[in-house]
């Protein structure tokens, strides 16, 4: 599928019409979807424009205006999307298609196939040559419901349409005609086709006029069962995604998509979003896999949004959020620039820029104004436009700055002097007489790449003794240095202007721990600190955050116990403790043992009540309902009579026969009840174990053949599942499976049972996470007093 760029000129043109018609020619042959507006505006009347046939779908509008060739071929156009309106409310627009001074005019739309228009409505009108439109059903083409359409003053004296059209057509001929072809007769049908039509078949001629209400619209027939999908637009040959004429969504390597395969897919094994190796972005209405434009969340798009900057990623070039401000370049001022200084009349080009390309100069004609320029004095506020620099490629150069104004921290977040344009004898940093600057404040200043440091006479400047330039200058330090006449250090000194404790040997731009050009200890979020934290994660001993209290750790003294306090802080255990503690010793050693006390007893008054529930389940399955039942809302049984099963009984002869039945002699078989009994034992016996990784047994039913009832658990057997993903199965899921049916034979075993048939058919899952042992009749009970269990059946 070949797409092309549609165009947003309107009425306007370059050039002439043979120029026009170049153009034309250029963006659309061989083109299938005008990603945009289709305009043909002042084209010649010899102008062949059969390079149009192809297209066969328009984002936008198609405006058709002023031109002299008498038919426009659009035989395979079939939507026209109306992403974009021409005047507000036209998909079609079509006008003043003729030549006052000869014959020269539009005769025929060739839109044969035009069967929707999705958004935006018609307009043709003052086309004097112009057809057979007000013979079009306009109403099952346009799709919104009370859409503008205007279809007036075009052609007088035209031909009628032919007669197989019933009244509705785009030309003269029998191929021109808008009705659906399954209405024709057969007749009529033959007819078309000996024609040579730019169609497949007269089925593609379907209007949603004609198909059954079920349908929403789009068929290939009259009947309720051939609807098109609901992802086409514009009709179709089948029910199927891949039979449309166009899609109503995206269009994915043929099939029609309500959206474009996403790049990260949900993983059901291991429950997390995954890239999705299928990966596709949407350009207009197609899925495509890569293309030249950037990639914005799933779509493609010519630039990024005002939030986001252009990265590459995975040879992609991706919209990225830019995590606060994004990059803006801005030109500076001084040298090649036409700003010599910061002024009022300049200063809010620099709102959001990071990156100044060029210099900064701050002259005392940029902040007090300039009245022979008619500049006026800058307003000191405004230099805040300055903290979002990161970068300044040449030189910065302050020679005047605000008097209340006492550093220079709107350059707090600049990191990087670039020196690619010098100043006067080569400077890249220049600061001087500056009367009342205390400090620099240039808290995040880390290079400066070339060029040479200037700074003096300020005479209140301090803490810039103490810097180590060296970190700063890139390559030779020598003779880059010139800073003079400042205040003197022992001033600076005895008004206590030092930097502070938690900065390291580097110095520091101005006072506190938040200007350190490094730390002593380490730094949070710019600002220096010791490590005693605001707030320890686990538990605070003293100065320090710790993971737990020290329990026994050897001091100066001997051990030394420690217990968390409400507040986590590690407090000192009384001395004749031996052991850690939690809360106060005397208290700590009197409630424990009460405490211990209150557990057992409530572990056994609940091992009591478990044991008696499962002896009378025990009872219950045994015999049968009970005088008392188990469930208040059971009707009570009083009826002392004895209920036999079948193995119980051996039959010797007939005594007697009636109509209701047959009357048998019969000796209760003590072997049979005893069988009964041994199986029901058993089963009994499974029906005990509960655990998450055992398959619960909820009941039996006896008869002449023992029904079990389980647990349901629809993902079946491990084999299977493990046969099914086997490609999908990672080694963490594979440990775990192997540790949970390691903890249900492990509980087997804590209750004296045996297996002996553990694969993995009797491995059922519960979710593709969890595994249960299954036991259906291989388990038998072993008596706490054996101690083995002798097997002999082959494997």
């Amino acid at each position: 599928m070949r797409m092309c760029p549609g165009t947003l000129n309107g009425l306007s043109v370059t050039g002439d019409a043979e120029n026009q018609y170049q153009t034309l020619y250029k963006l659309y042959d061989r083109c299938e979807v005008v990603m945009g507006n289709l305009e043909i505006v002042l084209t010649g009347h010899n102008a062949d424009l059969s390079f149009l046939q192809w297209i066969r779908e328009v984002t936008g509008y198609v405006l058709v205006a002023m031109n002299e060739f008498s038919t426009l071929p659009l035989p395979n156009l079939r939507v026209v999307r109306g992403t974009q309106v021409y005047d507000g409310k036209f998909a079609i627009f079509v006008m003043l298609n003729y030549n006052t001074n000869s014959s020269h005019a539009l005769r025929q739309l060739r839109f044969t196939q035009l069967t929707e228009i999705l958004s935006g409505g018609v307009y043709i009108e003052k086309n004097d040559k112009l057809c057979h439109m007000d013979t079009i059903d306009w109403s099952d083409i346009v799709r919104v419901r009370g859409a503008d359409i205007v279809v007036k003053n075009n052609g007088k004296n035209c031909p009628p349409c032919h007669e197989v059209c019933k009244g509705r057509c785009w030309g003269p001929g029998p191929e021109d005609c808008q009705i659906c072809g399954f209405e024709f007769p057969l007749k009529t049908l033959k007819l078309i086709l000996s024609h040579t039509l730019p169609m497949a078949s007269p089925s593609c001629l379907v209007t949603k006029t004609i198909c059954a209400p079920q349908c929403n619209g789009h068929c290939f027939g009259p009947n309720p069962n051939q609807c098109c999908h609901d992802e086409c637009a514009g009709g179709c040959s089948g029910p199927q995604d891949t039979d449309c004429f166009a899609c109503r969504h995206f269009n994915d390597s043929g099939a029609c998509v309500p959206r474009c395969p996403q790049p990260l897919v949900y993983n059901k094994l291991t429950f997390q979003l995954e890239p999705n190796p299928h990966t596709k972005y949407q350009y207009g209405g197609v899925c495509v896999a890569n293309y030249n434009f950037v990639v914005d969340q799933t779509s493609c798009v010519r630039a990024c949004p005002p939030d986001k900057m252009e990265v590459d990623k995975n040879g992609l070039k991706m919209c990225e959020p830019c995590g606060g401000l994004c990059p803006k370049a801005c030109e500076g001022t001084g040298s090649g620039s036409r700003y010599q200084t910061v002024d009022s009349s300049n200063i809010d080009g620099f709102v959001n820029c990071t990156k100044i390309l060029g210099n900064l100069d701050f002259l005392i004609t940029g902040l007090n104004g300039d009245p022979w320029h008619k500049i006026p004095a800058l307003d000191p506020e405004k230099l805040n436009v300055f903290r979002t620099v990161r970068e300044i490629t040449g030189y910065l150069n302050i020679q005047s700055w605000p008097p209340h104004m006492q550093n220079f921290s709107v350059f707090s977040n600049l990191t990087t002097i670039g020196g690619r344009s010098l100043y006067n004898r080569g400077f890249s940093l220049l600061i001087m007489k500056n009367l009342n600057v205390t400090s620099l404040g240039l808290r995040s200043l880390k290079e400066i790449s070339a060029g040479r440091v200037y700074i003096s006479a300020n005479q209140q400047l301090c803490y810039h003794h103490s810097l180590n330039w060296t970190r700063l200058l890139r390559g030779p330090p020598e003779d880059r240095l010139d800073i003079k006449y400042n205040r003197p250090r022992r001033d600076c000194v005895a008004e206590g202007k030092v930097c502070d404790p938690l900065c390291s040997s580097g110095g520091c731009w101005g006072p506190g721990p938040a200007q350190c050009l490094s730390c002593r200890n380490y730094s949070r979020e710019g600002v220096c600190g010791s490590d005693a934290c605001a707030r320890c994660a686990h538990f605070r001993d003293g100065p320090h955050c710790v993971n737990s209290c020290p329990n026994g750790i050897l001091g100066a003294k001997g051990p030394i116990y420690k217990y968390p306090d409400a507040q986590n802080e590690c407090r000192p255990c009384h001395e004749n403790c031996t052991q850690g503690k939690t809360h106060l010793a005397m208290a700590g050693m009197v409630g424990l043992p009460v405490a211990l006390l209150i557990l057992g007893g409530f572990f056994l008054y609940w091992r009591g009540r478990r044991i008696q529930n499962k002896r009378a389940m025990r009872r219950y399955l045994e015999r049968g309902e009970s005088i008392e039942p188990l469930d208040p809302s059971e009707k009570a049984n009083k009826v002392l009579a004895r209920i036999f099963k079948e193995p119980e009984l051996r039959k010797l002869k007939v005594l007697g026969s009636g109509v209701f039945g047959t009357v048998h002699k019969v000796i209760e078989d003590k072997s049979g009840r005893q069988s009964f009994q041994s199986v029901t034992d058993h089963m009994l016996a499974i029906g005990s174990l509960d655990h998450a990784h055992i398959v619960r047994l909820l009941g039996l039913c006896p008869g002449s053949s023992l029904q079990l009832v389980t647990q349901y658990l629809p993902l079946g057997s491990l084999l299977d599942y493990v046969r099914q993903h086997r490609a999908a199965l990672g080694p963490q899921l594979l440990l775990n499976w192997g540790v949970q049916i390691a903890k249900g034979m492990y509980y087997l075993e804590e209750h004296s049972m045996v297996h002996r048939d553990l694969a993995l058919r009797n491995v059922l899952l519960k979710s593709p996470s969890q595994v249960q042992v299954a036991d259906f009749g291989v388990a038998d009970l072993l008596p706490p007093e054996d101690k083995q269990l002798l097997h002999s059946e082959a494997k």
